[in-house]
């Protein structure tokens, strides 16, 4: 009897093909690096046969739903969506939901991929759990579920031991590589990355999108203006009151404007620019912490450790470590 994990990954007509061959892929390379069958993967469909991805490529389902009916080690739940003028629209087919409902309590853990999660949420997996989806379908998946914590920046959120939600695109070989590291530990995980050529193996926290992208334009040119020239002059202090200047607003009409569209106070955005900001440094050059504090706009190497802390978890030695790509 095989003694593989087994995964089931769900494929139903339009999903999003990267999202399926992604994962399927880094287990099959587990699998190489390991020299044995760490994972048996199946794709299980309505009918079984073939379908029809997103892509026009068709794939082919191992099994039909009615099928599965036992030993699942891991069942993933990618994702489809639709484009509107409004923007992508995360879908959810009743078929899929109502078969994840009832496969989920015979899977040892359960995982989505990209907007999957709005699967998972429609089959009521991520009640009073902290999820993540792909950036660009967060506000939906909050607003049809408001019992679900939607966090729109981890690449990756493990919530409540076996429920996994991950964000968009090339984030499914993060989140699947976080899975084989939780089964075999980080040196195989990390020699599934090498066999990528992925440059590093990115943890959870990691952000999924810069902080320009995570406030889209707010509709307010003299704020847009202001983000921008706030990039440019990170490194200066950044006052409240030099702000309010600029935008011709006293510093009380400044701030209440800046929250009402942007969605932060002026302290927070700027202390993400600058941590974003801090990261590229640490990520792409030898600078030594002083300097890098000092070019981000943090001042002192304190300041620094402590914005990391509280926005990343972790302090930027660690940081540097785990996501330096630079030799």
């Amino acid at each position: 009897m095989s003694t593989a994990h087994r995964v089931v990954i769900a494929l139903f007509p339009n999903v999003d093909l990267l999202d399926v061959t992604g994962p399927a892929e880094v287990f099959a390379l587990a699998n190489r690096v390991s020299g044995r069958a760490l994972y048996e993967v199946l794709l299980a469909g309505p009918q079984g046969g073939h379908v029809t991805t997103s892509a026009g490529v068709r794939l082919v389902a191992d099994l039909a739903f009615d099928e599965v009916t036992d030993r699942v080690d891991t069942l993933l739940v990618p994702g489809a969506v639709d484009v509107t003028p409004e923007g992508p629209l995360a879908l959810t087919d009743p078929e899929v939901v109502a078969w994840v409902r009832r496969t989920a309590p015979i899977a040892r853990r359960v995982a989505s991929v990209c907007v999957g999660a709005h699967i998972l949420a429609e089959a009521g997996l991520l009640e009073g759990l902290t999820a993540t989806t792909h950036w660009s379908t967060a506000a939906q998946l909050a607003a049809d579920h408001p019992n679900v914590t939607v966090d729109p920046d981890p690449i990756f959120v493990r919530s409540s031991g076996q429920v996994w939600t991950g964000a968009g695109i090339s984030a499914c070989l993060d989140l699947t590589l976080a899975l084989v590291a939780d089964d075999h530990g980080e040196e195989t995980a990390l020699a599934v990355a090498r066999e990528l050529v992925m440059y590093l193996k990115r943890q959870g926290g990691q952000s999924q999108f810069s902080v320009p992208m995570a406030h889209a334009a707010t509709g307010r040119r003299d704020i847009d203006d202001l983000r921008l020239w706030i990039a440019e002059h990170l490194a200066e202090e950044l006052t409240a009151v030099e702000m309010a200047a600029r935008m011709g607003l006293s510093q009380r009409q400044f701030t209440r404007v800046f929250r009402q569209r942007t969605g932060t106070t002026p302290g927070a955005y700027i202390e993400a620019a600058r941590v974003e900001a801090a990261r590229r440094l640490l990520e792409t050059t030898d600078l030594p912490l002083p300097r890098v504090a000092a070019d981000s706009g943090f001042g002192s190497v304190e300041t620094l450790h402590r914005a990391f802390r509280r926005r990343l978890g972790t302090g930027p030695g660690s940081y540097r470590r785990r996501f330096r790509t630079v030799a």
